[in-house]
């Protein structure tokens, strides 16, 4: 049996920042007088693209400089947190056993890179893949179509499999023409993410062994 291309998302998969994104993000709700949210009312809310949540939150759509003062506001925090986290439990071993793989973040790929390397895993991707586009107005879609592009022959779509951990992630996937696996330590509840019609993990190790049943 031939193992699957893993696709890996980064923040609340491979890397356990949902702490540390939950508070960025009541910073910026703080911007706009509005009250904190906890770690699970955080993933009941929380969608693609981002800017949507802080709609429903409003009442109303951001105007473009309450939406820049957030973004930066939740950058600042978050850059000042993520320090303090770490791979999710089972990360390394996973990479280091996996044969092929690449990752794909939305998280700016000027940050994304370094914050990759200091974990000292880079080299164990194929390709690593960072947004380069505006923070929190688009979906995964259109950036895993070009990761895929990028990575041109070295993979085969139709034994690909994207793990993330929101409901965009399973979206992207089908956009592209490939699977998905959703995790439920990210930013997506369990509710949210059974929904999708995808298969669900509680921790990576089962999502990648459901990976591999999606490609048996």
């Amino acid at each position: 049996m031939h193992a699957p291309h893993i696709v890996w998302d980064w923040n609340g998969t491979l890397f356990d920042d949902i702490s540390a994104v939950v508070d960025a993000s009541n910073a910026a709700f703080g911007e706009l007088g509005l009250p904190p949210m906890t770690v699970e009312e955080y993933r009941d809310w929380y969608r693609v693209p981002v800017i949507d949540c802080y709609a429903d939150r409003l009442g109303r759509m951001p105007s473009p400089t309450e939406w820049e003062r957030m973004d930066a506001v939740f950058h600042s925090h978050y850059t000042a947190l993520r320090d303090a986290c770490g791979l999710t439990a089972g990360a390394m071993e996973l990479l280091v056993a996996q044969q092929s793989q690449s990752l794909l973040s939305m998280y700016g790929h000027e940050e994304l890179v370094p914050l990759v390397h200091s974990f000292g895993i880079d080299g164990h991707f194929r390709r690593v893949d960072g947004r380069d586009g505006t923070s929190g107005t688009t979906g995964k879609g259109q950036y895993l179509v070009r990761h895929l592009a990028a990575l041109g022959g070295a993979v085969d779509p139709g034994r690909t499999v994207l793990i993330g951990d929101v409901p965009d992630d399973a979206v992207a996937a089908a956009e592209a023409g490939v699977r998905a696996v959703l995790y439920t330590g990210g930013a997506g509840s369990r509710r949210e993410l059974s929904r999708v019609g995808v298969p669900v993990a509680d921790t990576l190790a089962e999502a990648v062994s459901l990976a591999e049943q999606l490609v048996a």
